[in-house]
């Protein structure tokens, strides 16, 4: 590690002090390679990242493939209705089984050489490899990664030694009893692609302050960012703040308590997941990178099921496009400006910026960030 990246480094693992710095992150922090690297293998290597609502991979065959920082992942509904989560690159000559994106199929056959692999990645056809005797196509699959389904939403970790994820859960899910999550449905979902780093959109994430001037016409009149935020840390790698709304949310559905009409509760799980309950609606989000300086944004909107009940294709069709298309509008406003902030990560005059106190969910984020990249090898995430 060269001497640049190993004070980058001691500067992060500062928020971890007693008293921790109330400023941004360094801005060769977005823009460094070996800071990138290492993320890749501390963070992203070895922990549960949210990818998906089971509604998208609700049947037998369906599948979701993704990069995450620059690991090709593969995640499918197998026949016994379990979830599996691989790797889709040939155990051949290294071809992608798979494009990215989200299909339904009942085999993956690789386009190179036409190897074929069952929705649980084991091999289940080799052309013309028989008179190979070295080749043992029972001990032939594609690496598992880890997989586990929380109240609807799917996490993979590449590391498949990791220890389970809903412990680490556990006052969120409770905090979420009244949100009936189990009978959420999913009623519009987005995929989309930031030129920013990932840090720069999950910092964003962790504050509302950024509301009056992202959002002033959009989401201000409802969580207005001069608004105090409730930090609770639950856990090294999960935590939950709250806004409180301008004016309280009527349920019709679900048995909110008074705390709950009144607020918006954000729960984050590191380092990219993002659950947002106001009323009887719910986006899932998480801020996924792709490479340095590329983020994708992938979520969705839920709501009760009872909802929906009685509802024709065509209202389920208007609703789906409305969600869409409102969602499109708030992403719209969150890209413009982190992409500007990416832009300017490089100039001479950028620097370390001084935190609001209306940004406490901030600091965490560091912290959970430091934790990440000086732990040791094996050691995930610590004890609950």
């Amino acid at each position: 590690m060269s001497p640049e990246a190993s004070e980058l480094l001691a500067e992060i693992g500062g928020y971890l002090t007693e008293d921790p710095p109330a400023l941004s992150l360094p801005p060769r922090a977005f823009a460094s390679d070996e800071l990138y690297e290492l993320e890749r293998h501390k963070v992203f290597g070895r922990s549960w990242v949210l990818i998906a609502h089971t509604d998208q991979l609700s049947t037998p065959g369906d599948y979701v493939s993704l990069t995450i920082a620059d690991e090709l992942v593969l995640v499918t509904r197998g026949k016994d209705g379990g979830l599996h989560a691989m790797s889709p690159i040939c155990r051949h000559r290294m071809m992608p089984v798979v494009d990215t994106g989200a299909g339904h199929t009942d085999r993956f056959t690789c386009p190179y050489h036409l190897w074929r692999y069952g929705l649980d990645g084991k091999l289940i056809g080799a052309t013309y490899m028989r008179r190979n005797e070295a080749f043992d196509p029972a001990a032939c699959r594609l690496p598992a990664f880890a997989v586990e389904e929380w109240h609807g939403f799917v996490f993979v970790n590449l590391d498949d030694t990791v220890e389970a994820l809903a412990p680490h859960l556990s006052r969120i899910e409770n905090d979420l009893v009244n949100y009936r999550l189990d009978e959420m449905v999913l009623v519009g979902e987005w995929v989309e692609e930031w030129h920013c780093n990932w840090k720069i959109a999950v910092e964003n994430a962790h504050e509302n302050y950024h509301v009056m001037g992202f959002h002033p016409e959009t989401l201000e009149p409802s969580t207005p960012g001069r608004s105090d935020t409730d930090l609770r840390d639950d856990t090294p790698w999960a935590l939950r703040f709250r806004i409180r709304l301008t004016e309280p949310q009527q349920p019709t559905v679900l048995p909110l308590d008074d705390d709950e009409k009144a607020h918006l509760y954000d729960f984050f799980v590191f380092p990219t997941g993002s659950l947002a309950a106001a009323g009887e609606t719910l986006i899932w989000l998480s801020m996924i990178p792709l490479s340095i300086d590329r983020t994708q944004v992938r979520g969705g909107m839920l709501v009760p099921g009872a909802q929906l009940q009685g509802m024709s294709e065509a209202e389920l069709k208007e609703m789906r496009e409305g969600v869409e298309s409102y969602a499109a509008m708030i992403n719209a406003e969150d890209r413009r400006g982190l992409e500007a902030v990416q832009r300017s990560v490089g100039s001479r005059f950028a620097a370390r910026g001084h935190l609001s106190p209306k940004e406490p969910a901030v600091i965490s984020f560091y912290q959970n960030l430091a934790r990440a990249l000086l732990r040791s090898d094996g050691e995930w995430p610590g004890a609950l």
